[in-house]
């Protein structure tokens, strides 16, 4: 691919129709007040090569997105073995906050990007880290380039005012013994982690390593193990996107991961790095004009991992 930005505007005109279809999370009454016509796309190679459209250098609450990278954190922190018998590897088929399969699976989330087993991550990491969150600040702000990524203390604060299942579910976790922290202090940092506030350029940049068998392109650095990439990114495929994982493989075909702010950010191994942002949400809490554009950037550039 020698130059993206034509595709890139073209995907950008053609998902206009699909704006009014979803809903902006209303939830979080911070997320709620985010305006519903925001579109963003950025698109990152391995090669260095960088293209975008839209509203991509506009930070917004990459929420869940976080997953991926407190997962990257606590894997480098406490031997794999170890976060793999308190979290599964599967998907869930159940909403991201569900209750009912954390009962019924004896308080073992299913795996590491649904509500429970991000908590569940979060506990693993604050059990070994006095500072976690500037810690995962760091290691978003490095692998991003930019070291402005801040928390945007607003949504932190609604989180927390709001976030009665989250602590419904830390408080059950906590029960099971499957959290060792303090419930208070674990969802402190989870609702912290949440609002991390990053643009789709800033994501796409940050995931590029997960294209690139584990290296920093900018700088050569070989950040993560592939064989810790192989595995990170074999999770995004399968869990990603919640219950609507199997829906996007089949549209889309790549592991991505989602979040309720309305970002998706993806990678092709070998070659890109691709982030969407528009805030509108499907029924299953990933953004829907994202959703469709990704589609397009797949099926027009014949790139997925299928």
């Amino acid at each position: 691919m020698n130059d993206l930005q034509p595709l890139l505007d073209e995907i950008a005109e053609a998902v206009k129709p699909e704006f009014g279809k979803g809903k902006v999370a209303d939830y979080i009454p911070a997320l709620a007040r985010v305006p519903a016509d925001r579109f963003g796309m950025a698109v990152c190679g391995i090669d260095g090569r960088e293209w975008r459209t839209g509203d991509a250098l506009m930070p917004f609450s990459i929420q869940s997105i976080s997953k991926v990278f407190t997962l990257l954190t606590a894997l480098e922190t406490i031997h794999p073995d170890e976060l793999w018998q308190r979290v599964g590897r599967e998907p869930s088929g159940t909403p991201f906050n569900s209750l009912m399969q954390l009962e019924n699976e004896g308080g073992i989330p299913r795996n590491p990007f649904i509500n429970a087993g991000a908590l569940v991550v979060t506990d693993a990491i604050a059990a070994h880290s006095a500072s976690p969150v500037p810690h995962l600040l760091n290691m978003v702000r490095r692998l991003s380039g930019n070291p402005g990524i801040v928390i945007d203390e607003e949504v932190a604060r609604s989180e927390a005012e709001h976030g009665h299942r989250n602590a419904a579910i830390a408080h059950f976790l906590k029960a099971q013994g499957n959290l060792k922290s303090e419930v208070t202090r674990v969802l402190h940092l989870y609702f912290r982690q949440c609002a991390i506030a990053m643009s789709a350029m800033d994501l796409a940049r940050a995931f590029l390593p997960l294209a690139n068998e584990g290296v920093i392109p900018a700088t050569g650095e070989q950040r993560f193990p592939p064989l810790r990439v192989k595995r990170v990114n074999s999770i995004l495929l399968t869990c990603g996107l919640y219950d609507g994982v199997g829906n996007f493989a089949f549209r889309v075909g790549i592991p991505a991961k989602s979040g309720v702010g309305g970002g998706i950010v993806g990678v092709i191994p070998g070659k890109f790095s691709v982030c969407v942002w528009s805030p509108e949400l499907d029924n299953l809490g990933n953004s829907h004009v994202g959703t469709a554009a990704l589609e397009l950037f797949t099926r027009k550039t014949g790139l997925s991992i299928f």
